[in-house]
């Protein structure tokens, strides 16, 4: 009997590598269609010989999106920019490419079609992201309508480029700036959001449904700096910058590689980034969120001072 086909488009990112592991221990042939191929290899231990199979697909080629989910039964979306490498990049990817995979899943008849979107997607907003993100949604549920949609929050994880970014930071740096220190942030495990990719491909209540993935914290992104400063043992000063200031920090840093901040995301951090009063989530994939605690501490420790290897002993 033929192993079910799951194709997951951004398999090798953060996200990408524990919803892939996931499937794989369900026994699925697993393609990882990606842009570059060679960065999916560390995937292929994670399941049986021949089960992962990494696969050049460039969400924005129509060709290359309609070969990878030919003959696929599941389908997942987690391709995603944080930041632009060029101008127009958010568009292409968040909108076009999301329509091109939506738009193949439902011509060939695709089961299970999962986009994992952001929960700053909004058509309204002042930022390219969040903007091209509300597009991306719309163009899915004209293509597919069966399909689920999932909005996480900023999502934690030892390999996350959030609590990493600002302990490196605090490790780095004599102070640290606070942007926007009022807005909220509902942080979630990696982990929780995999598992609800899953559950959303394995449940027929989620046809068509959109569900908003928080975790049990809501915190400012003061607190959020005062929770990194404590759990790498800094005593880093916090300095609140301006708008002013920031935009002008964050034009220069977008020449750094990697861009850590953009102008763009600075508009982001102007509106609070947590779960709708109402909406459904975690808990009605049939998911308990994780609590920061339960992760964060112990992949932060190694921003301490010593790199957490030398502890003081505790009082008996």
């Amino acid at each position: 009997m033929a192993r079910s086909v799951a194709t997951v488009f951004g398999g090798s990112g953060f996200i990408g590598r524990y919803v892939v592991k996931r499937l794989a221990a369900q026994g699925r042939i697993v393609r990882v269609a990606v842009r570059d191929t060679e960065a999916a290899l560390f995937l292929k231990p994670m399941g049986a010989v021949g089960q992962i199979v990494p696969l050049h697909a460039p969400v924005t080629d129509p060709g290359y999106v309609a070969r990878a989910i030919e003959g696929a039964s599941l389908v997942v979306n987690l391709v995603g920019l944080l930041a632009e490498p060029r101008a127009g990049a958010f568009e292409a990817v968040h909108t076009t490419g999301a329509r091109l995979v939506a738009e193949a899943a439902s011509a060939m008849g695709v089961e299970r079609l999962v986009h994992v979107s952001a929960l700053g997607a909004r058509a309204d907003s002042r930022s390219r992201y969040a903007t091209s993100k509300a597009a991306g949604e719309a163009a899915v549920r004209a293509a597919c309508p069966r399909a689920t949609i999932l909005r996480p929050s900023v999502v934690f994880g030892q390999e996350d480029r959030f609590f990493n970014l600002f302990a490196e930071m605090a490790r780095m740096l004599p102070f640290m700036p606070v942007i926007a220190g009022a807005t909220k942030f509902q942080p979630v495990y990696v982990g929780d959001v995999a598992d609800a990719v899953l559950a959303a491909l394995g449940s027929a209540e989620a046809e068509g449904r959109t569900y908003e993935l928080g975790g049990p914290d809501v915190l400012s992104f003061r607190e959020i700096i005062a929770f990194v400063l404590r759990e790498t043992h800094r005593g880093n000063r916090t300095i609140d910058v301006g708008p002013g200031l920031a935009r002008f920090k964050a034009r220069l840093l977008e020449l750094v590689p990697g861009k850590p901040l953009t102008r763009d995301q600075l508009l982001l951090l102007e509106q609070d980034n947590v779960v709708a009063e109402g909406a459904a989530g975690l808990r009605a994939l049939g998911i308990a969120p994780t609590p920061l605690d339960l992760v964060v501490p112990a992949y932060l420790r190694r921003y301490r001072p010593g790199g957490g290897r030398r502890e003081p002993l505790e009082a008996v």
